[in-house]
């Protein structure tokens, strides 16, 4: 009985002494957000379905196949009436874009989102200690850091911070970077702003990989409040409790799959190969690898472990919510397959698609943010968020949901209307007879003709 108690009271003090050096280590760690913001565009932004086509119509590039592929690709895109596109390309000037256009893009999303996180939280932009601009494809000077910091007259000692070429996943990078620096840096309020610039972006080519970017990509993006300050806990509405990132860079399939490059009539885009799924489907595996020990129960793991052969891991026993990267339906589709997720689990990612597009790197927050409109999400809730993208990157971190939520956000005027009872394709309705075969004898400048743009 005693080398019994003896033990007990062994295992009870490692017990103590583990739980100890875990408090100590992880201790200014903690990084909560107190609030994010959601950009939408005005009206004259809108890239409803006529607005599309009199585009696709300007490009004297184009072959009748080309057309077909465009319309067809934008029909099966998941894509709604009312995602927002650059003004400048609105106005027909995708030819000859202006370095002013992107500038004005950016600092419409920036300052939009910002005043408005600055004046719920009641903080002001003087406090803020740490600033992480996210925009892949503008490297602007000064840097777009330097234009919030003069904008907002922030502080000298600011620790600013500009990232660009991340692609998609770029927030969570932006997130991770910060929580690097609160482990340092203690009780500090950090600001996030993730977007992308699409006035300066925009494919005038015919090479078809390089088309889909203009048929997915809208202008949104998204500005985070965080802080690492325990007396602002109360405050918070989540609680970051791991991020996992994962590069496959190295891998030459991967690495070209999602690239900025110029066609051979020296048109710049995106070219996107058919490898980007496979790509997508071996990052994000391996990122899971990691991740999911950290935030499943030891049981579900063993379970796991155990059966495996033909078996799939039960992600709903540490996770209630999913926050899949609306890059286009053909990614969620995938992602959803591979991990089991139900049409109730990827509604808010198709949703996000349908109404906002895609916007990569912002594109995560317009799908929690429906969740939150639709007011799923409860205290004490983990949500798992999802990214993908151009590098080959997968970064997925996890959330735990500080108290219920159920704020406005950028979604309040339109979520009773989400999801639709039955999503009408207003191209295929419009723009159906594109596909017959008598199409094949007329030329492309009659096609802006019969759609009425000449």
């Amino acid at each position: 009985m005693e080398s019994l108690a003896s033990l007990v009271l062994f295992f009870t003090f490692t017990y103590l002494v583990f739980s100890l050096a875990k408090f100590i280590c992880q201790r200014g760690q903690t990084c909560y957000m107190i609030d994010y913001e959601c950009y939408k565009g005005n009206k004259e932004m809108k890239l409803d379905t006529e607005e599309c086509a009199r585009i696709v119509s300007r490009n004297k590039n184009l072959r009748i196949e080309d057309y077909k592929f465009l319309l067809k690709t934008i029909v099966n895109s998941g894509i709604g009436e009312e995602t927002y596109g650059p003004k400048n390309i609105i106005l027909g000037e995708e030819e000859q874009p202006k370095h002013v256009d992107s500038l004005s893009e950016m600092e419409a999303v920036f300052y939009d989102t910002l005043d408005s996180i600055f004046e719920r939280s009641k903080i002001s932009p003087s406090q803020v200690d740490i600033l992480v601009v996210n925009v892949s494809l503008l490297s602007a000077v000064p840097s777009l850091t330097s234009r919030i910091i003069n904008h907002y007259k922030m502080r000298s000692d600011i620790k600013a911070f500009n990232l660009s070429g991340m692609g998609c996943s770029a927030s969570l990078v932006a997130i991770d970077l910060v929580q690097q620096l609160f482990k340092t840096h203690k009780k500090k309020l950090a600001i996030v702003v993730s977007s992308e610039s699409m006035a300066g972006n925009w494919y005038c080519g015919s090479e078809r990989s390089m088309m889909l970017s203009n048929c997915l990509f809208r202008v949104g993006g998204c500005s985070m409040l965080l802080t690492n300050d325990t007396a602002r806990k109360n405050q918070s509405i989540l609680k970051l409790k791991c991020v996992v990132r994962t590069h496959f860079g190295s891998n030459d399939e991967a690495y070209s799959c999602c690239m900025q490059v110029e066609d051979d009539q020296g048109y710049r885009g995106f070219r996107l190969t058919k490898s980007l799924t496979k790509a997508a489907a071996r990052s994000l595996t391996k990122n899971l690898q990691i991740l999911l020990p950290k935030v499943l129960p030891i049981r579900e793991m063993i379970r796991y472990a155990t059966l495996k052969t033909g078996s799939k891991i039960n992600l709903k026993s540490g996770i209630e919510h999913f926050c899949v990267h609306p890059g286009g339906r053909a990614v969620i589709d995938e992602v959803g397959a591979s991990l089991g997720l139900n049409e109730y689990d990827l509604e808010p990612a198709r949703m996000a698609l349908h109404r906002f597009g895609n916007t990569s790197a912002g594109g995560l927050w317009y799908v929690l943010g429906y969740m939150e409109a639709k007011k799923r999400l409860k205290k004490g809730d983990r949500i798992l968020m999802i990214s993908l993208g151009a590098g080959f990157k997968c970064n997925n971190c996890v959330w735990e949901v500080s108290r219920d939520l159920d704020g406005e956000n950028v979604w309040k005027d339109v979520i009773e209307k989400y999801p639709p009872k039955m999503i009408v394709n207003p191209f295929l309705e419009r723009y159906g007879w594109i596909n017959d075969e008598v199409m094949g004898f007329i030329r492309p400048e009659d096609i802006a003709q019969m759609l009425g743009f000449v």
